[in-house]
């Protein structure tokens, strides 16, 4: 097998707490729940063809043209339109760094490893999640969906991340929270470890790098 020189890892869910979370504060932030925007996203979803996020995510649109959307499905949901005033810093907000996944990052960083974070995230959110963990300390680059125009599982997010690391697949262990993302990163030829507490993907991501 061939030795691995590079840990490519997610944000949200890994290096944060879960995304569950996130939800959780919107559904106190606005009175939805969670099982209220999965439906509306249902909705939105078999209107344009795909979830909405995507093209949120792929920066595609705007995070003021995704909320006007959600309004406009939320709305015969819940029975009032949803201001969903600071959706961003509320969704953000409530994510926090997972301590022991950081400090490993590091620790891996500091063994001469290289590092890279690869996100699904939203353009306008960037200045709300960076400040939150050491990004620059440990990452040499970071892959952001909504500045790349694609996003995970899709194959060209992890073929961009492999150029700017200038290494092969096989050389790039991945890490997420996600299956899909995994799934999509060993199609790349990478191996990839699926984080589902700290404790399995500690000691999994320890065994693929021994």
């Amino acid at each position: 097998m061939t030795e691995v020189r590079a840990v490519v890892s997610d944000f949200g869910g890994v290096l944060t707490s879960p995304l569950l979370g996130a939800f959780l504060a919107l559904q106190n932030e606005h009175g939805i729940s969670p099982e209220h925007f999965a439906e509306a996203m249902g909705v939105l979803r078999e209107r344009e063809g795909e979830v909405p996020l995507y093209p949120l995510e792929r920066g595609e649109i705007g995070e003021a043209d995704f909320l006007a959307k959600l309004r406009d499905v939320l709305e015969p949901l819940v029975g009032h339109r949803p201001e969903l005033h600071r959706f961003s810093e509320t969704f953000v907000g409530a994510l926090q760094p997972n301590a022991e996944m950081i400090d490993l990052m590091r620790e891996l960083r500091e063994s001469g490893l290289r590092m890279a974070m690869l996100t699904n995230n939203v353009r306008e959110w960037e200045p709300l999640w960076r400040p939150k963990l050491p990004v620059d300390e440990i990452f040499e680059t970071v892959v952001d969906s909504a500045f790349v125009g694609c996003r995970k599982p899709e194959a060209r997010i992890y073929e961009l991340t492999l150029e700017r690391l200038a290494l092969s697949a096989g050389q790039c262990l991945f890490v997420d929270d996600l299956e899909v993302n995994c799934e999509g990163a060993r199609e790349a030829g990478m191996q990839a470890v699926h984080f589902r507490d700290n404790e399995q993907a500690i000691a999994e991501i320890r065994d693929a790098l021994a």
